[in-house]
């Protein structure tokens, strides 16, 4: 019901977003949208896999926190703003040179910078924290990740689940019609025909984001890019927040022991939240008033 209910019955946020397009290194684009009031603090807010900033839990979260004295960047990921990205290669969960590339253009402009991911957005905030790939800027304050398979083959797994047949089927539905515009952009690169053998999200990142990434397979693009691994390495204030409920996350992705040895990483587990839910009564749920108190705490 918290998962379910968050992203179909909820109303979206009204935001006043301003969209700016930075230039990538590699003749790309990133669609950004802001909310710039001018304040000294920004919060960049990362969305889940097929969303963008006009998901809700973006919406609700840039609302609270512009609310509350931050400007907001709410990333678009390449081919998620609404307009396909130019290069081959796609988004996923550990591209964290795209998030690297939007905190420089940000800094200039700013005294403090806080990270807010969700599920694929949370791996990747705390991965960039942890991976030692880009050395982070002490503007940067802390981090907060929500709903996040920080293990992605074992919730990759999970996701094959029959609980979890819905989802599956609209990931693949909107990750299939980007692969036919992707194959009509590059028809001699991208073959459309292995989408027939496309059953489950596993058999997506074999075929298409491993394979458009510049990994092995499935298991080389899960390997390398979960953040679990990084969690240790983390050495600014960093929270996760997992319901125990939440039917995309196996076992593994509850790191107690990582949290229990790094005092700059903080594991918080609800009995119940789904993903990307936490319903609560008031203007906000729960899971954003938790992420405003962590980033005013820091």
């Amino acid at each position: 019901m918290n998962t379910i209910y968050s992203s179909l019955a909820r109303k979206r946020k009204p935001v006043a977003f301003k969209r700016k397009r930075i230039e990538t290194e590699d003749n790309d684009f990133l669609d950004i949208d802001l909310i710039a009031k001018g304040n000294k603090k920004i919060a960049v807010l990362c969305h889940g896999l097929e969303g963008s900033s006009d998901s809700k839990y973006i919406r609700a979260t840039a609302a609270l926190l512009s609310e509350n004295g931050y400007d907001i960047a709410a990333i678009n990921y390449r081919f998620c703003s609404g307009e396909i990205n130019r290069q081959l290669i796609t988004y996923h969960s550990g591209r964290t040179e795209d998030l690297h590339a939007l905190v420089k253009d940000l800094l200039p402009d700013y005294d403090a910078l806080y990270l807010v991911g969700f599920s694929l957005g949370g791996n990747l905030v705390l991965k960039y924290n942890g991976d030692g790939i880009f050395p982070l800027s002490p503007k940067i304050k802390a981090t907060v990740a929500i709903s996040v398979p920080v293990d992605l083959h074992s919730s990759s797994l999970k996701l094959q689940e029959r609980q979890n047949l819905l989802y599956t089927w609209r990931f693949i539905y909107t990750l299939s019609k980007k692969i036919h515009l992707k194959h009509k952009q590059y028809p001699n690169e991208v073959d459309v025909k292995l989408l027939k053998r496309v059953k489950k999200l596993t058999d997506f990142d074999e075929y298409y984001t491993s394979q458009l990434n510049g990994f092995k397979d499935a298991r080389d693009y899960y390997s390398k890019a979960s953040c679990k691994q990084f969690l240790p390495s983390i050495k600014k204030p960093s929270l996760l927040i997992n319901a125990l409920d939440d039917p995309f996350l196996s076992p593994s992705c509850f790191p107690y022991e990582e949290a229990e040895n790094n005092p700059n990483f903080y594991l918080m587990c609800p009995k119940h939240g789904g993903h990307v839910g936490f319903i609560s009564k008031g203007k906000y749920y729960w899971s954003e008033q938790q992420i405003l108190a962590f980033l005013e705490t820091h």
